[in-house]
């Protein structure tokens, strides 16, 4: 059986940021990244930011010591980077403003980090030492006047409040504010091109060891920040920077760490890593004492579950918690533990499984938890391993003594029915309840029944009545206080799927059934009976498939393995009794043309389509063929081109039936022309002979009197026509002919001729 293993909380904490991944504890956001061997905070780029802490609370009671590299390269300066302390109680972790706040103070508009206690700046472009940006004090007299080169300690805040100026040094400046001049040294290790430097003789090298040790006579810290550097080749240096500055504000019981950087307008690769944090007052802290344990017992061939508490370990420090329980076959093996403090705050996982020949051991996630599996054969058998407690200050006690004594397990009991007969699983009706009794013939000195693995309070009778579902056992002890497990009895209260036909199931088909079943989600006649009722029929199962009267029903369903069915629910089935009928006609627009046979349709011709469908229908959908549409009942539309369309009106009623129908529509002809039969000079209307056309771009227009003599000609597109004169002079009454001569606008030659009246 594996169990899953959890990092401890606590010191120390040890990462090194050398490899693809963390621990699940180091959270990093923003633009952090994990880049080659170090977690890269900002890349060398303008406005980036990132972030990282470390997701486990630190005691705050010993103070707190740690170590890491940073390396600042690569640009034209950036902004810099910080190390952060927080309340580990704040609910929501909130980085700070970036910018010259460096991710820890408040900046104009923007809250600081959430919680905060200290924040240490390294502080590159000059803003995190001054009051631009809304900060809280600065160097004496720099105002908001940059201060480049500096490290600089400020101290609690939360939101806009806080994160005041505690101290600043002036890394490349001398006077009381900064270093001696040989001491000098810039916060960013090399500027365009450069690379990390890793390697202490080399010049660029950075590492940073803050100190916090509790003042010993007031509240807070006195905070120590000695820089390890070189900037010489082969020079390495190691000065202090602050020494036990007062920090006098009270810490919060619990902190935790993280870093963040920014770059602003100008820019550097920020990194970090080998980060070690220790407590800092290491001599005050003393190791568990832990003791040897002999008379515990456990029952073979079961998981027997032990925890080591304070009762068997005495933890010797303030908010001591167990952190980390390890297992040993001797107890040589823990004298040749190394003493290297990151090692010591892996916990080792080897160390966490014990197999031996009488039963295996194994450590769990809770604090000083562990489980013991003894085989059938260690029954009467004792078996002794040696454990070591490591508290969360990474304090271990020295090793002890554990004795197992393996006693026998009793026979399980067996759950059956009242009368006897055997069972495995039940399915039941709301409100019903069984009666189930454990059987066996050996005697047993308590009993418990359980559901779901959780006792039942209460229930120490061999005879117990399940009315909720869950899975049922009986835990029989002898004894020797070692107990074995029934069978497992499951009740099941199975429901019935639930449904919601708000709307009416429909069939659009006059005289064909509708399919009920097609509007039941999940539809599963091999596991539920489905029961339709009304209209003085009734419908099981398949039948729900051919529903042929229309009327209210009611819908029941249930389990196949019970008898109770489910509340109904309410069906409406609608068979329509008259089919939906789709149909229209179509015209140009204001001259009753449609199609060849009365002139033709043209391409700039409106067409108007008149809707002749079923009254019932209120949606209508047209397809004109040319791939526009409408929903309009009656709409009216331009093809714009010469061709055969299928117009498509789809219509719906109410109930969602749909009806469909198409018809063609031809555009045969670029040209329309229509001669009168007729004409009266003498009336208002119609006082000249022209015909109507459409579509020409040139015409000639010939009028000849009955003895085929030329009277009228023109050739103008625009002309009126004749008048009925020759030579200023009405002509009579009668029967005259034309002839006319035209080019359509695609081309086509138009020649027509025929006879007309002249009417007095």
């Amino acid at each position: 059986m594996k169990v899953e293993l959890f990092a401890q909380s606590g010191f120390p904490y040890c990462e090194t940021f050398d490899s693809n991944t963390t621990k699940s504890t180091t959270v990093f956001g923003a633009d952090a990244q994990l880049v080659n061997g170090a977690l890269r905070l900002t890349n060398n780029s303008v406005n980036q930011r990132g972030y990282v802490y470390i997701d486990i609370p630190f005691s705050s009671a010993y103070g707190i010591k740690t170590s890491f590299e940073y390396f600042s390269y690569g640009g034209d300066g950036a902004d810099g980077l910080a190390f952060f302390l927080f309340d580990a109680s704040v609910p929501n972790f909130a980085i700070g403003g970036f910018g010259g706040s460096l991710g820890y103070s408040k900046r104009v508009n923007e809250p600081g980090l959430a919680g905060a206690y200290l924040g240490v700046g390294f502080d590159e472009f000059g803003n995190f030492g001054n009051t631009a940006e809304n900060k809280s004090g600065g160097f004496p007299g720099a105002g908001e006047s940059l201060v480049p080169d500096a490290i600089v300690i400020r101290g609690p805040g939360n939101g806009f409040q806080g994160y005041e100026f505690i101290k600043g040094k002036k890394t490349m400046q001398s006077g009381p504010d900064g270093l001696a001049s040989d001491q000098f040294f810039p916060i960013s290790s090399g500027g365009l091109g450069t690379q990390r430097v890793t390697d202490l003789s080399q010049p660029g090298y950075r590492k940073a060891n803050i100190t916090l040790v509790p003042n010993p006579s007031g509240v807070g810290y006195l905070i120590t920040l000695v820089m390890d550097y070189t900037v010489e080749l082969n020079k390495h240096r190691t000065i202090t920077i602050f020494q036990d500055v007062p920090l006098p504000y009270q810490a919060p019981p619990f902190l935790k760490i993280g870093f963040s950087a920014s770059t602003g307008g100008f820019t550097n690769f920020h990194e970090i890593r080998n980060l070690k944090v220790e407590v800092a007052n290491d001599d005050d802290l003393q190791n568990p004492i832990g003791e040897d344990i002999s008379d515990w017992e456990s029952c073979a061939g079961k998981d027997n579950s032990f925890f080591i508490t304070n009762e068997e370990v005495q933890l010797l420090n303030e908010n001591a918690t167990i952190g980390c329980l390890q297992f040993y076959k001797t107890l040589d093996e823990i004298e040749s533990i190394s003493e290297d403090v990151c090692e010591q705050a892996e916990c080792s996982d080897t160390n966490k499984y014990l197999v031996l020949p009488e039963g295996i051991f194994q450590v769990t996630d809770e604090p000083g938890g562990f489980v013991f599996t003894p085989n059938e054969e260690a029954t009467g058998k004792e078996v002794t391993i040696y454990y070591t407690v490591t508290d969360n200050y990474g304090k271990r006690s020295q090793g002890n003594a554990l004795t197992l004594r393996t006693v026998e397990a009793p026979e399980p009991m067996k759950i059956v029915r009242m009368d006897g007969s055997e069972i495995s699983e039940i399915d039941l009706c709301g409100g019903e309840s069984i009666e189930l009794k454990g059987v066996s013939d050996a005697s047993y000195s308590k009993i418990e029944w359980r559901k779901d693995g959780e006792i039942i309070e209460g229930a120490t009778l061999a005879t117990y009545t399940a009315n909720q579902s869950g899975i049922y056992t009986l835990e029989a002890y002898n004894d020797k206080g070692c107990s074995a497990t029934s069978n497992e009895v499951v009740v099941n209260f199975p429901e019935a799927p639930m449904f919601s036909l708000d709307e009416p199931i429909v069939g659009c088909e006059p005289g064909e059934a509708v399919d009920v079943t097609l509007y039941l989600e999940e539809f599963d006649v091999s596991s539920f009976d489905y029961l339709l009722t009304g209209m003085g029929i009734s419908f099981l199962n398949e039948e729900l498939t051919d529903v042929s009267v229309s009327g209210s029903y009611e819908l029941k369903v249930k389990p196949k393995s019970l008898e109770c069915y489910s509340n109904p629910i309410e069906v409406e089935v609608i068979i329509l009794e008259e089919a939906l009928i789709a149909d229209f006609q179509f015209e140009v627009q204001g001259l009753g043309i449609t199609g060849d046979q009365d002139g033709g349709i043209f391409p700039d011709d409106v067409i108007q389509f008149t809707n002749l469908s079923d009254e019932s229908a209120f949606k209508w959908n047209w397809d004109f063929g040319d791939g526009k549409t409408s929903d309009e009942k009656n709409p009216s539309h331009v093809f714009g081109a010469k061709g055969t369309y299928e117009i498509q009106l789809s219509i719906a009623n109410e109930l969602g039936c749909i009806a469909t129908i198409t018809k063609q529509l031809l555009i045969t002809k670029s040209y329309r022309l229509m001669f009168p039969t007729g004409f009266t000079p003498l009336e208002e209307e119609n006082k000249t002979f022209i015909p109507k056309y459409k579509g020409l771009q040139s015409m000639e227009l010939y009028v000849f009197n009955t003895w085929g003599e030329l009277i009228f000609k023109t050739d103008d597109i625009s002309s009126p026509g004749w008048d009925g004169t020759l030579d200023g002079k009405l002509l009579d009454a009668g029967v005259y002919a034309y002839r006319f001569n035209g080019i359509a606008i695609d081309g086509e030659k138009v020649v027509e001729a025929g006879k007309f009246r002249l009417i007095r």
